[in-house]
């Protein structure tokens, strides 16, 4: 993803790229800037390990929306230098990069650290299910939105693959560095990629704003996904947003299976979250 994110720059030199942060291995957490709107928009994906394919969905979309805006072509019918004249994507592409090392089957056995993951994961070698980052805290257990109400619903008391939301909100680095990106550049409207289910969930504890369904709605209808009115789930990142900032925020779960989605259905999430991606950018 890095080299791609090389590659993307040196042929788009418009394209900011961005140092947000650095994981608990220290990988740089980067975050792209596309476009020269006032409004901003945010994406991120691979908040959770083995949800890594969205990833290379976000990548794929950043280099068809840069290279559209490079070469003065439309993209999904939208001319794009009006696009982004109007608005700036900014794209978190991976939010949990040692998670996903760790999930693909490229964490070292060597590592020191290796042994503890191990006993973690039950002491099951396949790391295919895991969720959390490389301590074993959800990440997107870890935003101050009724934080400890999601403490009480999860009952995991200690790092594990999934659904431990650490010591406290923001202890996790990667967490941490979104929400001061966040905070530092304001951003009007977010959506973070998550799989599976075909579902965009819009709504957090009546916080949400008034027009917030609607726009999903609009979401729902250039992708096909189902807007869904959530209850009983707290402190993940567009329930913070929503409520810090009152603005929209969406969750939207791409493709339907089983996680981690096969790259064979790349394709054809691709299809249906393109014209999402494009339809968030006019919110």
């Amino acid at each position: 993803m890095m080299r791609e994110i090389q590659d993307l720059k040196a042929i788009n030199p418009f394209v900011g790229v961005h140092q947000y942060g650095q994981s608990v291995f220290g990988r740089p957490l980067v975050a792209l800037c596309c476009g020269r709107g006032s409004r901003l928009v945010h994406v991120n994906a691979s908040c959770h390990a083995n949800e890594w394919i969205t990833s290379a969905l976000l990548m794929r979309f950043m280099t068809e929306l840069s290279g559209a805006y490079t070469a003065g072509q439309r993209l999904g019918g939208e001319d794009i230098g009006v696009l982004l004249d109007t608005v700036t994507l900014w794209a978190a592409p991976m939010v949990n990069p040692d998670g996903v090392e760790l999930v693909q089957g490229r964490f070292p056995h060597s590592h020191p650290h290796y042994r503890t993951l191990l006993a973690w994961n039950g002491g099951v070698e396949d790391f295919s299910g895991w969720k959390a980052n490389i301590r074993g805290v959800d990440l997107n257990d870890q935003f101050p939105a009724f934080w400890e109400e999601e403490c009480k619903r999860r009952n995991v008391v200690s790092p594990a693959p999934r659904d431990y939301p650490g010591a406290h909100p923001l202890c996790e680095p990667e967490a941490g560095a979104l929400a001061e990106l966040t905070d530092r550049l304001g951003f009007h409207a977010v959506v973070s990629l998550h799989t599976q289910g075909k579902e965009i969930y819009w709504n957090y504890r009546d916080f949400e704003p008034p027009h917030a369904e609607n726009l999903a709605d609009r979401l729902g209808a250039a992708s096909g996904y189902a807007p869904i009115k959530l209850s009983g789930s707290d402190a993940g990142y567009k329930d913070w947003f929503i409520h810090r900032y009152r603005r929209p925020g969406f969750t939207v779960e791409a493709g339907y299976g089983e996680n981690p989605l096969p790259v064979s259905a790349f394709d054809t999430i691709y299809a249906e979250l393109r014209p999402l991606l494009l339809e968030s950018l006019r919110l």
